[in-house]
């Protein structure tokens, strides 16, 4: 029966503290909202359940966060620095034609996970790929090349012949150094014909963080 009573006051607690707190979805969560959510749960969780626990000092633990969670929304809201600290700044991935390794390596994405991030919001071929900007949030921000142009009757009507034809995908032949033989057999090349290719270009495989073939048998090639 305490238990009941625990967990009907604990809920009405949290119900208007996430009130307080503003809705976010949760793929809109930063590494702080994250880390104050889980925080505030475990609290509830364990008062409800740990019955040595008085209840008022989880509801004061419940009010302190959340309390301190309202308190940096608001300072988030009015001052930039305060929001640059506690949410983080947007990272550039890709820019230039070209992989950003050091932010790379700030944010702990390999270049795969990159790509995984462009074929979820549609784009396929790196080579269509202008600018990639890793938010706050977490998420990935592409930009495809020639995206901001206005469209005109011409672009309505390449666009409907390209989805006319059959879409394939670039064989990922080598990614964050790693060589993949499947996809090499795909792309009708050889593991002599990889070799020679890096030899004549001066890299070594393991330095290689993206080789893709495309239909036309088009290379495209980023290395550090």
């Amino acid at each position: 029966m305490e238990i009941l009573i625990r967990a009907i006051v604990l809920f009405i607690v949290l119900f208007i503290i996430v009130k307080l707190l503003g809705k976010k979805q949760i793929k809109n969560l930063t590494l702080y909202d994250y880390i104050l959510s889980i925080t505030i749960g475990s609290i509830a969780a364990d008062t409800i359940i740990s019955l040595d626990t008085p209840l008022y000092d989880g509801i004061l633990a419940l009010v302190v966060f959340g309390a301190i969670g309202y308190l940096s929304s608001l300072l988030s809201y009015h001052n930039h620095t305060v929001e640059e600290i506690m949410d983080g700044e947007p990272l550039i991935l890709f820019e230039n034609n070209d992989f950003n390794y050091e932010n790379l390596e700030t944010a702990k994405l390999s270049v795969a996970k990159v790509l995984e991030n462009c074929r979820l919001k549609g784009c396929f071929d790196i080579n269509e790929l202008d600018c990639a900007v890793l938010e706050p949030s977490g998420d990935i921000s592409i930009l495809l090349k020639g995206k901001a142009q206005p469209i005109t009757s011409n672009d309505l009507k390449s666009t409907v012949q390209k989805n006319s034809k059959k879409q394939t995908l670039n064989h990922l032949v080598i990614v964050d150094g790693v060589l993949n033989e499947e996809e090499l057999k795909k792309a009708k090349k050889s593991y002599h014909w990889l070799t020679n290719y890096l030899k004549e270009k001066e890299i070594l495989l393991e330095r290689v963080t993206l080789l893709s073939i495309d239909k036309n048998n088009k290379i495209t090639l980023f290395s550090k």
